[in-house]
């Protein structure tokens, strides 16, 4: 969006620096109904004509000038094994920022491409988690979590590191993420998250469920159905009914039901860095599971975001001038980055997994006013998804990472011109020197930098300065440090099994240094988050540390992970939970029939829904584990939707049950409510911070354990989240399980 036009908008919809950004307009983000003129792709019929969420107010984020960052410039004490990963690189693809916690925590560092020039940015010690520098040069933005938290806030600093400020979540209760830079750079978009901070008021025609499930939770009545009022820091917003879609939108799309919202929600705003003009509102959504702008069209009139539960998510074409959705379109989890608009925004490029089960490239045609003209899939694979796309600035050429079965395949592609008339080039295909691409930035007309990823070092980014031949940033550990001497890491052997249902589950098995190959081995489960997230070939300082005491890990990717199909990843709904549970004894059963485990030395660990999944085996499977670490698990599920935040609710009654309709199911397989059946010895770890799940979750388990004399201890992190991102907390909390493990799983 140019300069003027830019200022032109915010003159024309707010005037002189107003600091309150009014509701947006009726539409599907704000309003009583869809407007006239919005059109769905395929798989995204429309809504029927229902209200849709309420809007509210949202206070437009100020911009806050900081000191410089403190202290040195330079490396502070640099750790020897380090990683470098979250490149973007300025418009001449000669300078690149990026994440490195070389110093211990997650931080903002820049360079020359050639690696001779690496110095710190911003020294603050809060965890940087996105970097994103402007097309113009000017400006680089970034993410960053005070106290190693999940408020994050954004900020931007000059190249040089001066000019350090707050573009927004500074106002009191507010925290934001990163969105897109127009493409002269002029504003970058934001996402500003305003908590529910006050209860639901309940009108007039506002009725209680026959069966009044309200009452369970000791809240007051009076809630139309799919509510709930929740005595933690979220009010929840029905997610529809016991299969989880709501019927505000498209069928599989959740969304607040019955026209209500509670207050709060997801606001995103354009901000001009340079604070001259005030925030332009881009849409509002109360009670968002997510809400991101993922692109804006040169000529500033049409907007990508991306929103949506996750198994649900959606990209809208919305109106910049009037803030309407002119078309909507399904689209798959995992990267946030969508796509992008071809330079006269009449082809938008997707990376979507609509009427698909694997992601694919699709081209959606689009008419003047940014509405639905067709959709024709551009490039897709067989048993492969289209797992992350960058398309350049001039929209001829995209670079397309294919997730299979874990490890990535990289191409470049040449796009077709306007209007997307002809076909996609025939892909070139891209060597890489390690398993995982978690990250793409293009670098100058034709370089690219790539975030990587492997079985044998920590993540590196590597230039391709012609775009194919990659070359290790000097600034990026070299693979020979990813470990001390003397323990070289363990490249994983891919699994392949079948559940007690007949359902094909793959992983990956690590087998520790020495060991007889005929001999089986004290063996840890270890189950991934999300559930959607999945189990990937890198290298982890965790396995490392368990693989180095002696101890096998299988790491599998059970029902409900990603990489496998869109089936796979619903498969664990509703009650597929139970098979889910069932999947983790299946795993153990064949590591130990494979003649690779022993059966009596088995354990099960775990992070987020892997921690979960932790607690349920240990008490739906009692005899079959010696012990288990849950890291940041769900103990209970009617606590975890009281005390988590609203947008995370949101998604997660799709996933797990809506906790008023499905509540008894939810009781069912909550670990709280069979821990009478606790045998083995449990280790929780829990970040202090930690607002996805809160800490509580570990301390309730503990405690129920102890009162039942099964051993349990709690290891709570300082300074941490969800996430735990700072290198002594990480390196605590690995000898911390480690030695648990064995401790428990050693002979007696």
């Amino acid at each position: 969006m140019a300069a003027d036009a830019l200022h032109q908008l915010i003159e024309a919809r707010h005037g002189q620096r107003q600091r309150t950004a009014p509701a947006a307009p009726p539409g599907p983000l704000a309003g009583p109904a869809d407007p006239p003129g919005i059109t769905y792709a395929p798989g995204a019929p429309p809504p029927p004509p229902v209200s849709g969420p309420t809007p509210f107010t949202s206070t437009a984020p100020a911009t806050v000038a900081l000191p410089d960052a403190p202290g040195a410039r330079d490396a502070p004490a640099p750790l020897v094994a380090h990683g470098c990963w979250y490149p973007s690189a300025d418009p001449t693809g000669e300078h690149v920022a990026f994440i490195c916690d070389r110093g211990g925590v997650p931080q903002l560092w820049a360079s020359t491409a050639d690696g001779g020039d690496a110095h710190l940015l911003d020294s603050d010690p809060d965890p940087v988690t996105e970097v994103s520098w402007s097309p113009d040069g000017r400006w680089i933005a970034y993410t960053c979590a005070p106290g190693g938290g999940e408020h994050t806030r954004v900020l931007c600093v000059r190249p040089d590191g001066t000019g350090r400020r707050v573009l927004a979540g500074a106002e009191a209760g507010q925290f934001a993420h990163l969105g897109c830079w127009t493409r002269d750079g002029s504003a970058l978009a934001v996402t500003v998250a305003e908590p529910a901070v006050a209860p639901l008021t309940h009108g007039a025609t506002a009725h209680a469920p026959e069966e009044d499930p309200t009452e369970a939770y000791g809240v007051p009545p009076g809630l139309p159905p799919g509510w709930a009022d929740r005595d933690g820091r979220a009010t929840l917003l029905g997610g529809g009914g016991p299969d989880g879609a709501g019927p505000g939108r498209r069928p599989d799309a959740a969304a607040p039901v019955d026209g209500t919202a509670a207050n709060g929600g997801l606001a995103a705003y354009l901000v001009d860095p340079e604070a001259v003009v005030s925030p332009v509102l881009l849409a509002t959504e109360a009670g968002a599971a997510s809400l991101r702008v993922c692109d804006v069209s040169a000529d500033g009139r049409l907007a990508l975001l991306r929103h949506g539960p996750r198994g649900r998510r959606e990209a809208m074409v919305v109106r910049t001038t009037d803030t309407r959705t002119a078309c909507v379109v399904p689209v798959a989890d995992g990267d946030p980055w969508i796509g992008r608009f071809s330079p006269d925004a009449r082809t938008l490029w997707l990376r979507s997994d609509a009427d698909r089960e694997f992601p694919a490239l699709l081209a959606v045609a689009l008419d003047e006013g940014g509405e639905f003209s067709g959709l024709r899939p551009a490039l897709e694979r067989e048993e492969a998804g289209l797992e992350l796309l960058t398309v350049c600035d001039d929209g001829a050429s995209a670079e397309l990472a294919w997730n299979v079965h874990g490890a990535t395949e990289l191409e470049r592609v040449s796009l077709p011109g306007a209007g997307a008339v002809g076909a996609v080039v025939a892909p070139q295909s891209v060597p890489l020197p390690h398993e995982v691409v978690t990250r793409m930035a293009h670098a100058g007309p034709s370089g690219l930098f790539l975030a990587l990823s492997g079985s044998r070092r920590r993540p590196g980014v590597w230039w391709l300065p012609d775009g194919v031949t990659p070359v290790r940033t000097a600034w990026s550990a070299r693979d020979e440090d990813a470990v001390p001497p003397g323990r070289p890491p363990v490249r994983p052997t891919p699994v392949r099994l079948r559940a007690r249902d007949g359902l094909p589950i793959g992983g990956w098995y690590y087998r520790a240094p020495g060991r007889d190959p005929g001999r089986p081995a004290p063996c840890v489960i270890h189950l991934h988050g999300g559930p959607e997230e999945q189990e990937r070939p890198v290298f982890n300082p965790l396995y490392h540390e368990l693989l180095g005491r002696g101890l096998d890990v299988f790491a599998p990717d059970v029902r409900g992970s990603s990489g496998w199909g869109r089936s796979f990843v619903d498969a664990d709904l509703g009650a597929g939970r139970f098979a889910a549970i069932d999947d983790v004894a299946d795993c153990a059963a064949h590591a130990v029939a494979a003649g690779l485990a022993d059966p009596t030395r088995l354990a099960v660990m775990g992070r987020s829904y892997g921690g979960y999944l932790v607690m349920a085996s240990l008490v739906f499977h009692p005899e079959l584990f010696r012990t288990g670490v849950a890291v940041c698990g769900m103990s209970d599920f009617a606590t975890f939707f009281a005390g988590t935040e609203q947008w995370i609710a949101q998604s997660a009654a799709v996933k797990y049950g809506h906790p008023v309709h499905d509540r008894e199911l939810l009781h069912t397989l909550s670990p709280m409510s069979r821990v009478d059946a606790l045998r083995a010895p449990l280790l929780t770890v829990h970040g202090e911070h930690d607002t996805n799940v809160p800490p509580g979750e570990s301390e309730q388990m503990v405690r129920a354990a102890r009162e039942r004399g099964v051993t349990a201890e709690l290891l709570l992190l300082r300074n941490e989240g969800h996430e735990f991102l700072r290198a002594d907390n990480r390196r605590l909390f690995r000898r911390t399980a480690a030695d648990w493990m064995q401790r428990h799983l050693d002979h007696h």
